[in-house]
């Protein structure tokens, strides 16, 4: 028996905010500089929905050696550039949210504190999260292990198999599925949908899909 939905937990990059894009062209051009020239796709496979030190740790074993000083706020400090510039809500999502309005709703994110106040505040969606947004620097393992979104539940007192997750990488879904989660994946973003293929899954590529989905189960 499917059991009613009592919480949607949506991660934020590529799900509520269109941000990998621009994301994945400074990876690339960061990682280009570095010495490691990665393709769009390859640096999807590899790092979306993972957090910043995993990114580093494999960079770094890619390269045999550490990363220079300050990598990181070069790379942030062109990233935040070009999100304040360019970014923009996901597609239809504003829409969603508000069919969605009578189910409790949380955001679990790879991404810090600091970068979502940044992107939901640039976009207009923070107020609708505020005081339920979690991120991957509050547990001790980043997606594809379960911990964020178990972590995420029991802050919202929703048992796991009560939660959904909206997500639009591989690792994200993964982890849902590893929490014992539905996950709804999103593909109409950068990733393939045969990488969020999988049990307990719904893959769509149309964000105003997303409430009927939701009340279908």
């Amino acid at each position: 028996m499917i059991k009613p939905i009592e919480l949607v937990i949506f991660d934020c990059d590529g799900v509520l905010v269109d941000s990998e894009p621009i994301a994945v062209r400074i990876e690339a051009e960061v990682l280009a500089e570095l010495g490691w020239r990665l393709t769009e796709s390859e640096i999807v496979d590899r790092f979306v929905g993972r957090t910043t030190e995993s990114m580093r740790k494999e960079i770094e074993a890619h390269l045999g050696r550490g990363l220079p000083a300050g990598w990181e706020d070069e790379m942030e400090a062109r990233y935040r550039a070009a999100l304040l510039a360019e970014l923009a809500p996901v597609d239809g999502v504003v829409a969603a949210l508000d069919a969605l309005a009578h189910l409790p709703a949380c955001i679990a994110s790879s991404g810090s504190h600091d970068k979502m106040r940044l992107t939901l505040g640039h976009t207009g969606l923070f107020s609708r999260f505020e005081g339920r947004i979690f991120s991957a620097s509050e547990v001790g393992r980043g997606k594809p292990a379960p911990d964020l979104f178990l972590h995420a539940a029991e802050r919202m007192g929703v048992a796991p198999d009560r939660c959904v997750v909206v997500e639009d990488s591989q690792y994200g879904v993964q982890a849902a599925r590893a929490a014992g989660m539905r996950a709804f994946g999103y593909a109409g973003g950068l990733t393939p949908a045969r990488w969020l293929e999988g049990p307990d899954t719904i893959v769509f590529d149309d964000m105003l899909r997303l409430p009927a989905l939701l009340a279908a189960g």
